[in-house]
């Protein structure tokens, strides 16, 4: 059943009904607690989008002796047949997530399809009673992240965002630094993210076999398939996500609000500095580009395509780090022992083993949705200012643009026709 085609009223009352069915045995299990799910039981999975991120999400989940995947979908039959074969015989694939979500015997799912998809994904998988693990960035519009937040809400389900340097040593240690004042006071912050491509162009032309490419448009405004509109390039398209801004800045930009302390709230003001979009080709988002992004505690954040890493600047020092090290003003002060008053944050087993722990328990894990939210709509508020040319006032308690009431247009998306948030 592709998603994208009008449905007739059977259609909609079958897989209606049995997503209400499922939503209602997933809240019976909820009900006992943190005695749910005994130690040793395993928590049946399925995967949603199994293309990149989503192949390796399934390859670990499948080498996991507490964890039993036993469903994957994905609009690309040649994707979801391959990935159900490597899962094993009893797993099940589906063009349409939704009919995995109205199985009463998966406990959780993870979603790893592009960012215009992840808040119908998530919001339906928490409806339908489902724990869930989101691919980032959370959402592609502020107003679709704090939907994905009430949801998660309301349903009780553990929701983690993959944001996954949360669960990495040397930016855990980085923040435990920086939060701990061994850089005296924080006063800026630079999050590099790198640069985004130039494409050339292709024709339109039918899609391959296999590929619901009605499906994949989904909620977003229609257009005819090319090769590069689709799959890993889907990231340059503002239809389906945000470019540069969101997909390194929703990693480095997490780690800043981490070691700001700011993860459950935002800046006051962003400004664009500079930006370059592509000259030609058919890719939208930012080359090249700038944004200064000030907080009420009065911590400066430059976001910039230059480079790749995060750096804290203090009254005392400064730390810098990305995935491969961390480095220090004062090589001691990455290698001595925490002392008695320094802070110490959560050490991680693992993002997924997180999440799974976290299910076991119904505790929020380590990159709970509404820190997810929060750190994309620093990226979200960026890109509004890079986009519109304007400083953007931001009231981050109400979630609201207050300087500029035309800006507001830039929160949320019209989604085609027959979808809807909420």
């Amino acid at each position: 059943m592709g998603i994208g085609r009008r449905w007739n009223r059977r259609e909609v009352l079958r897989l209606g009904g049995a997503v209400a069915a499922a939503a209602a045995a997933g809240r019976r299990a909820r009900a006992g607690g943190a005695a749910t799910l005994p130690a040793g039981e395993r928590i049946t999975m399925g995967v949603i989008g199994v293309g990149g991120r989503g192949s390796s999400h399934l390859e670990a989940l499948l080498a996991r002796r507490d964890v039993a995947v036993l469903a994957v979908a994905d609009i690309d039959r040649g994707r979801r047949e391959a990935a159900a074969a490597r899962a094993g015989g009893g797993c099940a694939s589906y063009n349409d997530y939704r009919e995995l979500l109205a199985r009463p015997d998966v406990d959780a799912v993870v979603i790893a399809t592009p960012d215009h998809w992840h808040a119908l994904n998530g919001i339906d998988a928490c409806e339908a009673g489902k724990d869930v693990y989101c691919e980032k960035p959370l959402s592609l519009t502020i107003r679709e992240g704090r939907a994905m937040v009430k949801a998660a809400r309301r349903t009780a389900a553990v929701f983690q965002v993959g944001s996954q340097q949360r669960s990495e040593r040397r930016f855990r240690r980085a923040c435990e630094l920086v939060l701990g004042g061994r850089i005296g006071k924080l006063e800026r912050i630079v999050a590099r993210v790198g640069e985004g491509p130039v494409g050339r162009w292709q024709p339109k032309q039918e899609p391959p076999p296999g590929l619901d490419w009605d499906f994949f448009v989904g909620p977003a405004a229609w257009a005819d398939y090319a090769p590069n509109r689709c799959f890993d390039t889907f990231r340059w398209f503002y239809d389906y996500a945000g470019g540069m801004v969101t997909d390194w800045g929703a990693h480095h930009n997490d780690i800043a609000q981490w070691g700001n302390g700011t993860s459950f709230t935002g800046p006051v003001k962003v400004e664009p500095i500079s930006v370059e979009f592509p000259a030609k080709g058919p890719y939208e988002t930012a080359v090249r580009f700038e944004t200064r992004a000030t907080y009420a505690n009065g911590v400066v954040l430059t976001t910039t395509s230059a480079g790749n890493d995060v750096e804290f600047h203090g009254t005392d020092g400064w730390v810098k780090v990305n995935r491969d090290r961390l480095e220090t003003s004062r090589p001691e002060m990455a290698k001595d022992p925490p002392g008695t008053g320094d802070v110490r944050l959560a050490e991680s087993p693992g993002h997924l083993t997180d999440w799974i722990e976290c299910i076991r328990i119904r505790r929020r894990p380590l990159c709970d949705v509404e820190i997810g939210h929060r750190s994309v709509t620093v990226c979200h508020l960026a890109n509004i200012a890079l986009r519109s040319g304007r400083a953007v006032q931001w009231d981050p308690e109400r979630e609201e643009i207050i300087n500029d009431p035309g800006l507001s247009r830039w929160l949320s998306r019209p989604y085609r026709a027959p979808w809807r948030l909420g």
